[in-house]
């Protein structure tokens, strides 16, 4: 597989990450383009990406071809996506528009995604398509299942001002195809990131990547955003982490009844997340900000897949209501201050 053209469609805290590390670590071996929007698009026009670790000697600085309208893009051997997803079928139309035969994307995503059941072997729902991540079927009819590459990332990261991210620690990277098969676009694809300097690790599992993360996930995002909690604070009050133990014993639940495979138990996860520091999860970070909530891949599915599964899910379908609500008050706040 020959990679040159690259676009990053999303180029917020983690896709601007990747288009930093590429641009930087790759040079003139890849044409590297992003998708942005608003004021973090202009300062990536004026002043380029900057990415900014403890630890780093100095911030890592890329120049890229930013733009807020992909049909002036060419197109793409390679498109990642950074966009979450509630936000991926209002894209369909502008991902479609950089595809060529041979294109392959990656999607860096929290919780289920739309593909899920594509070449799925294990759950007995192969093929299955998910309505509350693609309403219209657009990504399964225009980008397509069988392009993409799944992403589950662990790395802390948060836009800190247009154009400059700060990172909280060393980053991991999963990177899976749907049918688990370790193939030969995966292989060269791994490869390049890696010599862009990102930690990718193949995996013929991509889905227990997928629900491992997700019993966090769908736990310690809503949460924090209901409680405005950064993670050592929800980590210090015993009542909150007996909540989150009841989210993630019920999202594995539902993960082992569509055949995921998890290494850790309830337990071992809690205890990892105690050393966590007054880090923002990313569903804190865009409720301040006044955005969207990332809600329905993450609790959301667990609910959905849970009645899928005929495995109950009080505590998820609690949480669900809760966040729903929070969601609802905050857009109306929101937009009462434009009015």
């Amino acid at each position: 597989m020959t990679i040159r053209n690259i676009c990053i469609y999303g180029a917020g805290a983690l896709g601007g990450t990747f288009a930093t590390k590429i641009a930087n670590g790759l040079g003139a071996e890849a044409n590297v383009s992003v998708v942005a929007r608003g004021a973090h698009l202009a300062a990536i026009r004026e002043k380029g990406l900057t990415v900014e670790r403890d630890g780093d000697t100095a911030p890592l600085h890329a120049r890229v071809n930013a733009t807020s309208d992909p049909s002036g893009l060419p197109k793409q051997d390679l498109i990642i996506t950074g966009l979450k997803g509630h936000q991926l079928a209002q894209a369909a139309e502008g991902l479609a528009g950089l595809l060529k035969e041979g294109t392959r994307v990656i999607m860096i995503l929290n919780g289920i995604p739309w593909w899920y059941f594509h070449r799925d072997s294990e759950s007995g729902h192969a093929e299955r398509q998910l309505p509350e991540l693609d309403p219209e079927g657009k990504l399964w009819r225009l980008v397509g299942p069988e392009r993409v590459i799944g992403c589950v990332a662990y790395q802390g990261a948060e836009v800190t001002e247009p154009g400059t991210i700060r990172l909280n620690g060393d980053g991991r990277f999963f990177l899976g195809e749907p049918s688990g098969e370790l193939s030969p676009d995966l292989v060269s694809i791994a490869e390049l990131l890696g010599r862009a300097g990102l930690n990718i690790i193949p995996t013929q599992r991509i889905r227990d990547a997928i629900w491992t993360k997700l019993m966090g996930n769908a736990a310690y995002n809503p949460i924090s955003a209901l409680t405005r909690g950064r993670m050592d604070s929800i980590m210090g009050n015993a009542l909150l982490v007996a909540q989150v133990g009841k989210v993630m014993t019920e999202t594995r639940a539902v993960g082992e009844a569509l055949g995921a495979v998890f290494s850790g138990s309830v337990d071992e996860q809690l205890n990892r997340s105690g050393g966590f520091g007054p880090v923002k999860t990313s569903m804190l970070q865009d409720l301040l900000a006044g955005k969207t909530l990332e809600i329905v891949p993450l609790t959301g599915m667990v609910v959905a897949l849970g009645k899928l599964a005929g495995v109950p899910t009080p505590t998820c379908e609690t949480v669900l209501a809760l966040t729903l609500q929070l969601d609802r008050e905050n857009q109306l706040e929101r937009q009462d201050l434009r009015n």
